[in-house]
């Protein structure tokens, strides 16, 4: 096997009803070959015509992927197929088939039995792809490997696999997960599910029974990965539109993707990017031009960028430094919107925005009086010629947006002079890429505000490390209040 085109296997979610177990068996993929032709404005929330064929056949264009079914089976199963499994193949989970009542027994498992089940499909792949190696090798191999692609529930699958059953499985390469409730499910006025509810193993997402599945001590964050995994190589999809998933969002409320809540909806230490998809259905995260292009940078580019603010200072209006100066006590608490974009594009890589409840927020204790870095995005980018067909530079820009908050002074709030929607600094970079003739990155840099979609500047460059490149460019809205602070992007390669 080549790196980075391993096999994927695709993990789906919850199926509450038999009803819902019986469509999802039906369908050869599981719903991964589910498209959209709706793409939803965010202001004003109208429709856009956007066609997404699925991740499935977009695996299949751009990156020679292929389904794993022939003649009618798999060609992994027991019918006497002997074509041999490409290594470019999308292998389906088919776990709920079990509880299907016309092909299994009717009867749900537990979700113990599911990742045993999952680790058995792993087992069997690695017999049919390298015959003999598992016997001779177990584990510690380096001809055989996959990664794991979950949505919702089939994440927990996944967790439960590494974190029980399989720790620190060297085979498995890198763990995707879309809208996963890693922090568990909860319900406006109500919390967490109960442990008790165990109507249609809904207590699967309880923090209780989550830690006996996943190994945790009753006070760990049930985010954890627990050291059974690399959290670099295990990616959170996270959702925030709550707005067009069903009837189940009015019990889950906002700052959510309609059913799983944005805090719960990524595990600790991991990197992560926010998009404005709700949990499933026309507008849902898994079958989104979204979630597939953080899904193939994640899986199979060459490129990770972290981008950091470390804050200077941030100055308060006139009459609020008065205040302070006279010994008063001042509360403003500080939103962060930061927007990802890949040139050329209508999608957004990273959404992160007060308007839809997910905005960063500024700890001013830790990131303006200690200095710690605020971080703002974790992208994955490819500067591979398949996705780079305009010009073979990678070009990318940050929306950052910092709004003035509501100040407090000795706990009431100071409304003089407010208005809302009114920003400390707000500007967008276009960043642009490449590597030079002795193979060293140059960056490229314009803020809209003075070369509109425009580059006009060369970042300053250091190199911390081989092959790892930091770029600092500074942020200043000198006005009061204002902003001085400096983009740090921290590069690094991916994939090799």
């Amino acid at each position: 096997m080549k790196r980075p085109h391993y096999p994927i296997i695709y993990v789906r979610g919850y199926a509450m009803t038999n009803g819902a177990i019986e469509e999802t068996v039906a369908d050869p993929y599981m719903g991964f070959n589910i498209g959209s032709t709706k793409l939803r404005h965010q202001y004003p929330k109208g429709v856009a015509r956007h066609i997404f064929e699925s991740p499935l056949v977009r695996l299949m264009k751009d990156e020679e992927y292929r389904d794993t079914f022939l003649d009618g089976s798999e060609l992994a199963s027991d019918t006497g197929t002997n074509a041999p499994p490409p290594d470019r193949a999308v292998w389906i989970y088919r776990y709920y088939e079990s509880a299907s009542r016309e092909l299994g027994t009717g009867d749900a498992s537990d979700i113990e039995h599911y990742a045993k089940g999952l680790l058995d499909l792993i087992n069997a792949l690695h017999d049919h792809y390298v015959p003999g190696d598992r016997a001779a090798r177990g584990r510690d191999t380096e001809a055989f490997r996959v990664y794991l692609v979950a949505h919702s529930m089939g994440g927990l699958i996944c967790r439960c696999l590494l974190q029980q059953f399989s720790r620190n499985d060297p085979r498995i390469d890198k763990v995707f997960t879309y809208a996963t409730p890693h922090g568990g499910i909860d319900l406006r006025g109500v919390g967490n599910v109960p442990g008790f509810v165990g109507i249609a193993k809904a207590d699967t997402f309880s923090e209780s029974r989550m830690r006996e599945y996943l190994k945790l001590p009753a006070d760990a964050d049930v985010r954890s990965l627990d050291g059974a995994f690399d959290e670099e190589r295990f990616f959170c999809l996270v959702g925030t539109n709550n707005d067009d998933y069903g009837m189940a969002r009015f019990a889950v409320g906002g700052m959510s993707d309609g059913l799983v809540r944005i805090n719960n909806a990524y595990a600790l230490d991991t990197p992560r990017a926010f998009v404005h998809r709700s949990h499933s259905g026309h507008y849902g995260i898994v079958n989104s031009e979204d979630g597939y292009q953080n899904l193939r940078r994640f899986l199979f580019g060459n490129v990770r960028v972290d981008a950091y603010l470390d804050i200077e200072a941030i100055t308060l209006p006139d009459a609020i430094q008065k205040e302070k100066d006279q010994g008063r006590a001042i509360r403003a608490d500080y939103l962060v919107d930061i927007i990802g974009r890949v040139r050329g594009t209508r999608w957004d890589l990273h959404r992160r925005t007060t308007a839809e409840g997910s905005a960063v927020v500024i700890d001013y204790d830790r990131h303006v009086k200690e200095h710690q870095p605020l971080h703002l995005a974790s992208v994955f980018l490819s500067n591979d010629a398949r996705q780079n067909t305009s010009r073979p530079s990678l070009g990318f820009s940050l929306d950052i947006r910092v709004h003035v908050p509501e100040y407090q002074v000795d706990k009431k709030l100071r409304l003089d002079d407010f208005h809302d929607g009114a920003h400390l600094f707000r500007d967008k970079i276009n960043l642009e890429a490449e590597r030079s003739a002795d193979g060293n990155w140059v960056v490229r840099y314009g803020w809209d505000s003075k070369t509109p979609n425009g580059v006009s500047q060369m970042a300053e460059a250091t190199q911390p490390m081989p092959g790892n490149w930091v770029f600092e460019i500074p942020v200043v809205q000198n006005s009061r209040p204002g902003l001085r602070a400096t983009l740090r992007l921290e590069t690094r390669p991916w994939n090799e």
